[in-house]
């Protein structure tokens, strides 16, 4: 079996990986991140999105012997100091989730779009997360969780 060494959260870490093992899964099962959320293993829902060398990935999409040497960022590792990032910040002073499922795909989706557009028009937002599906707020709420963090720069 394969040794995987990748850098999780600012972290090197390594585990074996059998081939056909998805990175969502690796994630999940070998490193115990656990915010990392298994939704469709489709890639539609995009629950599992996470950011694979500064950019957003549906991690059910890739395997984890892909990931080997890659540095990864979950929504674990986006709060600093026990400081919440802007975004998980949004998410909560606008409302932005309900059942909390697809927020931390949501979110780190939203990571990759502010880093590309920092100051995001509604259009720009919806665009930017369409690849994630909430089934429970109706987006609003997202779209304005976004708009505040960026705000907040």
């Amino acid at each position: 079996m394969p040794q995987v060494s990748i850098t999780v959260n600012g972290k090197t870490r390594k585990a074996q990986a059998e081939p056909r093992t998805l990175l969502v899964h690796f994630l999940r099962e070998q490193l115990n991140l656990t915010g990392t959320h298994v939704g469709c293993d489709t890639s539609q829902c995009g629950a599992c999105t996470v950011l694979v060398d500064g950019r957003s990935a549906k991690s059910c999409t890739m395997f984890a012997v892909q990931a080997d040497g890659s540095e990864i960022v979950t929504i674990e590792g986006l709060a600093k100091n026990g400081d919440l990032h802007a975004l998980q910040q949004g998410f909560w002073e606008e409302h932005g989730l309900q059942c909390g499922f697809c927020t931390p795909g949501m979110i780190m989706s939203a990571v990759d779009l502010l880093h590309d557009t920092p100051n995001p028009s509604e259009d720009q937002i919806r665009a930017g997360i369409a690849g994630n599906f909430c089934r429970c707020t109706g987006y609003q709420h997202i779209v304005n969780a976004i708009q505040h963090a960026a705000k907040k720069g």
